[in-house]
C-alpha cells in the first residue's frame, strides 16, 4: 500500500514545474562542462564541425516538425531548437573522440554528458510543448488528478429531485453527503444527423452533477486542436486540474464539461465545415447537442451553453458560434485562425468546396461578420503574445467580431503556440463562462 501511494506520488511529480526545471538546468550545465572537457586538446576544426553537424541537425529537425504538421505554425521555439542542439553536440562529441588519437579514454564521461544533455534537452522542449506534463505521463500514465475516471455506465442517471435556478449558484445548497470529486469519462457520441465517424469523446461531470440532489448545471463543449484528440485537452489544456479546482472553490459547481471528437482521426483537418471533408458542421450543432441533453441532466437552453477551444479548436468555436448563435451564443478561442484553413486560402476552398469562392464565404465567420451584425453573441480571443502566426490571425478576428457588434475581449499571454497559453486561458476564463451560462450571477 505504501509503495503504491508513493509510486502514485511520484507519477504525479510535475515535469515542468520549477524544481524540474531547475534539474534540467544542472543536467544542462553539467553535461555541456563534460562535453566541453572531454574534447578538450582537440582541433579547432573539429570543434567547428561538431557545432555545426548540431545546428544543422536541429535546424532540419525544426523543419521537418514543421513540414509534417502544417498548417499549424512552427512548434518548436527557438528556445526548443536550441536545447536540441546543445543535445546533440554532446551526442556528436561523444562520436567523434574514438576517431581523435587519445580520445577513446575520454569516451565514457564524454557519453556520460551527453546524456545528460539529452535529458536536459528533452526537458526543454517538454516543458515548451507540455506534451508529458508529469513522471507518470512520461510512461504512458495519464490518469488526471482530481477528478476520478470511470465508466459512463457508472454515473448516477437523471433524478427526480433537482435544483436549478438563475444563477444556479444562488440556489444551489450542496448536500451534506456529496461528492468530493468529479468524474471524467469517455462516451461514444453518433453522428446521426451528420453521418460523421468520430472518436470518443470525454466528459466531465463536476461534484454537483453526481449530488442527490443534482445541481442543473451549464454545459461547456470544448475542441482540441489538430493533429489531436480529446483527451488532449487534459493534457495539454490541463483540463481536470482546471475544472475540479474551481469546482472545490465553488461548493461543487462547475460547468458540466464535453469535449467531443471534431477530426475523425489524428491527422485529419475537416476544418468544422459542412463541406466535401465531412459534415463537421452539422456534428458539432446537432449531433453532439442532441446527445448531452439526451444523456445528460443539464441546462438545455442556449443561454446555458459555451463552446471553446485551442488552435484548430479555437477556429472551431468562433465558426460554431457565428453560424449557430441560437446553440452557442458563448465562445472562447484560444489561439485560433481568422478563417478554416489547409495552409493557404486556394487550396482551402479548393479542398472544402471545389474552388466556390461564394460556397465558402457563405460559411465562413469572418465574411459572415463583415455582412451580419450579432449583437447576441459574446466571446473571448486569446492568443500567445510569442505566437507570430496565429496572434495576427485572433487580432483581425476581434476586430472583425467587434465590428459586427459582439460583446467580445481580446488578450494576450505569454508564450506561444503552445500549451503555455491555453491551459492558463481556460483557468482564467471559467469564471466568465460561468456567469455568462448562469451558473454564477454576473
Amino acid at each position: 500500500m505504501h509503495a503504491h501511494a508513493l509510486l502514485t506520488a511520484l507519477s504525479q511529480l510535475s515535469t515542468t514545474g520549477t524544481v524540474a526545471m531547475t534539474a534540467v538546468v544542472v543536467l544542462g550545465v553539467g553535461g555541456l562542462v563534460g562535453a566541453i572537457t572531454a574534447l578538450r586538446g582537440i582541433s579547432i576544426r573539429v570543434w567547428g564541425t561538431v557545432a555545426v553537424l548540431a545546428a544543422a541537425t536541429s535546424a532540419a529537425i525544426e523543419l521537418a516538425v514543421w513540414a509534417a504538421l502544417r498548417p499549424l505554425p512552427p512548434q518548436l521555439s527557438v528556445q526548443s531548437c536550441f536545447g536540441i542542439a546543445v543535445a546533440l553536440f554532446g551526442v556528436f562529441a561523444a562520436a567523434v573522440l574514438p576517431l581523435r588519437p587519445r580520445g577513446k579514454a575520454r569516451v565514457a564521461p564524454a557519453f556520460v554528458a551527453a546524456a545528460a544533455l539529452l535529458a536536459a534537452g528533452a526537458g526543454v522542449v517538454n516543458e515548451d510543448l507540455g506534451t508529458f506534463p508529469t513522471l507518470g505521463a512520461v510512461i504512458g500514465h495519464r490518469a488526471p488528478p482530481g477528478a476520478l475516471a470511470t465508466d459512463f455506465a457508472a454515473v448516477p442517471g437523471p433524478q427526480a429531485e433537482v435544483q436549478a435556478g438563475d444563477p444556479v449558484a444562488r440556489v444551489w445548497r450542496r448536500p451534506l453527503r456529496s461528492a468530493r470529486d468529479g468524474m471524467l469519462t469517455h462516451v461514444e457520441i453518433p453522428g446521426t444527423v451528420s453521418g460523421f465517424s468520430s472518436r470518443p469523446a470525454l466528459v466531465y461531470l463536476p461534484p454537483a452533477y453526481l449530488d442527490s440532489p443534482r445541481a442543473m448545471l451549464p454545459v461547456l463543449v470544448l475542441v482540441a486542436g489538430n493533429p489531436g484528440q480529446p483527451d488532449d485537452w487534459l493534457t495539454l489544456g490541463a483540463l481536470a486540474g482546471t475544472v475540479t479546482s474551481y469546482a472545490a472553490e465553488h461548493d461543487g459547481l462547475a460547468p458540466v464539461v464535453v469535449v467531443p471528437d471534431a477530426l475523425g482521426a489524428t491527422d485529419a483537418v475537416p476544418l468544422c465545415l459542412d463541406s466535401q471533408l465531412g459534415n463537421v458542421d452539422t456534428y458539432l450543432a446537432r449531433d453532439v447537442p442532441d446527445w448531452i441533453t439526451g444523456h445528460l441532466q443539464v441546462e438545455s437552453g442556449p443561454e446555458h451553453w459555451a463552446i471553446g477551444g485551442f488552435s484548430y479548436g479555437g477556429t472551431c468555436s468562433v465558426q460554431l458560434a457565428v453560424r449557430h448563435p441560437d446553440v452557442y451564443p458563448t465562445f472562447v478561442d484560444i489561439s485560433g485562425q481568422d478563417e478554416p484553413s489547409l495552409g493557404d486560402h486556394a487550396s482551402t476552398v479548393a479542398a472544402t468546396f471545389g474552388g466556390d469562392e461564394s460556397a465558402f464565404a457563405a460559411v465562413n465567420a469572418r465574411d459572415l461578420l463583415a455582412v451580419t451584425s450579432m449583437p447576441q453573441l459574446a466571446g473571448v480571443f486569446v492568443a500567445g503574445s510569442g505566437d507570430e502566426e496565429y496572434r495576427p490571425q485572433q487580432q483581425r478576428m476581434f476586430a472583425a467580431a467587434r465590428s459586427a457588434g459582439m460583446n467580445v475581449r481580446y488578450y494576450e499571454l505569454p508564450g506561444g503556440h503552445s500549451p503555455q497559453v491555453w491551459g492558463p486561458a481556460l483557468a482564467r476564463e471559467l469564471d466568465w463562462v460561468a456567469e455568462r451560462t448562469g451558473l454564477l450571477a454576473q
